[in-house]
């Protein structure tokens, strides 16, 4: 699942698309643009299709992860530290930093039923645009898709 607003840029697999970042996550691996690059498009299709729900498919997509990071790219694998809470989980907490980059684009905050109501996935994405330094111009998209701002901008 690639979503609108990353069509230009992840539809293409160029780019490390939102369900590939969040199955990374859950696998604790921090890939970076570099290695996915080297990487062929069959392989990135692999790494966001893949099933990592389960402790057994999360086990077999770190392997992958990781084999292929190995074959392909001229650096080691990185681990990211262990995450006791992954925010996106929480229906129903909205982390602070979701919060803060609506009012620093001057729109409305999801109000806790949306947040609730939106795909651990979703959740993912808007935690992860709010949180990042050079992708949160895609945050009210995001926010717009999701349903969340109808008949803004």
């Amino acid at each position: 699942m690639i979503f609108e607003f990353e069509r230009d840029f992840a539809g293409s697999l160029r780019c490390i698309p939102m369900i590939a970042r969040q199955k990374l996550d859950i696998v604790g691996i921090k890939m970076t643009l570099r290695q996915w690059s080297r990487l062929s498009r069959a392989e990135r299709g692999l790494l966001v299709e893949g099933p990592c729900a389960t402790d057994g498919e999360q086990a077999g997509y770190r392997m992958l992860v990781e084999d292929l990071i190995a074959a392909r790219a001229d650096e080691p694998v990185r681990f990211l530290p262990p995450q006791p809470l992954d925010d996106w989980r929480e229906a129903n907490l909205m982390p602070e930093a979701v919060t803060i980059q609506a009012k620093a684009d001057g729109v409305a905050a999801p109000t806790p039923a949306q947040w609730a109501g939106l795909t651990p996935l979703e959740r993912f994405a808007l935690i992860k645009l709010a949180r990042s330094k050079h992708e949160n111009e895609n945050f009210v998209p995001a926010l717009k898709e999701f349903g969340i701002l109808q008949g803004e901008g």
